[in-house]
């Protein structure tokens, strides 16, 4: 396919001199600032490419672009955390604003409205989406650009979950029927955890079909497909359309509405293993959310199989991180954290334990931070028999958890303070993802 074809398509092909030249010689932030530096006398088009690729490259999630008074900023979200990677004059951010809404297929003389749209960049013959947000600013149009990286999907074996976690993930997804959901805010793994569940279970006796906005990782053996609103073409309208097609397992990429709550509760219960994602801040908070909805608490206890809650933690740097003994506070806050925990959870014992610290100002490896990588901290709540009644008398969302923790719930606190105590990640770092039980 040429050029012309691709970018109709709203493909855009990365010159693969650029390509080789940033897999070469950006693996830090300070890297990434160094080639942008290069770049910025040449054209627009190759400098938006050397922005782009060198974010890959470096795994960010995210590319903001900052107007301020005299200059735009350009920060990257590497590992969650928001980084500074260069300053442009306006006049070069026009260019590069022009190119991206080009791209993007959002109108260029509109500067005074949020736009958003997308385009994917092809490498290599891999295909990566890029989802464009503009907003009128104070000195200007801030610009998002969320990176969605298939490289980024992962296999449930390659999670890293505990072991207690990997055998109920397993035993929930094979389930001929029901709904799973996986909840948390944006950005927290939710889309990668729901393609590990398919990738588990997908076989050539099964169809699968998804409906999402936009299909973020293409599947091989899926029916993938895409909601439209401008076309009328919504997640209740798709969902209502797929049950038509004999599924066998249905992902619905959220539920925003009553009609797509209703029509995936009814899916679940019908013969029909549903998976979907709710914005909400805990797995038993998937109750009250549904609610709030408007769906029937009688169809939510029958059909709910399973809520996940989810966050993303970072690592420390394995390069520069610093082992040594828990402070008297520390060692009192995991014994008190882990106490009381099933005994399938297996924990490290913690007489004599020896915890990781970030080093302050980290390393090169690092990127200067003391963190490298993420991993998902989860808690999950089942619905079983004495569960579904307690649903039907619709309870707070506190005697939810309570007493889904007295049925063995281990909370994202305490998965936090898990890896804390297996040298993973650090106790400030749990501390700042999710708030302590």
């Amino acid at each position: 396919m040429d050029q012309e074809a691709k970018q109709a398509l709203g493909q855009v092909q990365i010159a693969p001199q650029i390509t080789e030249d940033i897999k070469s010689n950006v693996k830090t932030i300070a890297d990434f600032a160094k080639k942008i530096d290069d770049q910025i006398a040449q054209s627009t088009t190759d400098l938006l490419d050397v922005i782009l690729f060198g974010a890959i490259v470096l795994h960010a999630s995210d590319i903001h672009f900052e107007p301020q008074e005299d200059q735009i900023r350009l920060r990257v979200r590497v590992d969650g955390i928001l980084q500074d990677a260069h300053v442009f004059d306006k006049e070069i951010y026009h260019n590069l604003l022009s190119r991206l809404k080009l791209l993007s297929k959002i109108k260029l003389n509109i500067t005074d409205k949020a736009q958003d749209g997308r385009f994917t960049i092809n490498v290599q013959d891999a295909l990566i989406e890029i989802r464009t947000s503009s907003l009128p600013a104070e000195y200007g149009e801030s610009v998002v650009m969320r990176i969605l990286n298939p490289q980024n999907l992962r296999s449930l074996d390659t999670l890293g979950l505990r072991q207690d976690l990997y055998d109920i993930f397993l035993k929930e997804i094979q389930k001929p029927n029901g709904m799973i959901v996986v909840t948390g805010p944006t950005g927290s793994g939710k889309t990668t955890s729901l393609y590990a569940f398919l990738m588990k279970i997908q076989n050539p006796e099964i169809k699968i079909i998804t409906i999402e906005d936009p299909i973020e990782y293409h599947i091989t053996g899926l029916s993938q497909t895409q909601v439209a609103p401008e076309k009328g073409y919504g997640f209740a309208e798709g969902l209502r359309s797929i049950v038509r097609q004999d599924p066998d397992v249905i992902l619905v990429g959220e539920i925003r509405d009553l009609e797509t709550a209703k029509i995936a509760l009814q899916a679940s219960l019908t013969g029909h293993l549903v998976l979907t994602t709710l914005h909400t801040n805990s797995a038993v908070g998937a109750i009250p959310r549904l609610v709030d909805l408007g769906a029937d608490p009688s169809s939510i206890a029958s059909a709910l199989k399973m809520s996940v809650g989810q966050r993303l933690i970072r690592k420390v740097c394995k390069e520069c991180a610093l082992m040594q003994a828990p402070s008297a506070q520390e060692l009192a806050e995991l014994k008190k954290g882990l106490k009381g925990l099933p005994k399938e959870v297996q924990v490290p014992d913690l007489a004599g334990l020896r915890i990781t610290k970030a080093k302050e100002g980290g390393c090169a490896a690092c990127n200067l931070t003391g963190y490298k990588g993420r991993k998902g901290i989860y808690e999950v709540f089942l619905v079983e028999s004495s569960m579904e009644r307690f649903i039907l008398t619709n309870p707070a969302e506190s005697a939810l958890k309570e007493k889904a923790v007295k049925n063995g719930m281990v909370t994202m606190y305490q998965a936090g303070l898990i890896e804390v105590a297996l040298g993973e990640t650090t106790l400030e770092e749990v501390k700042k993802v999710v708030e302590a039980d």
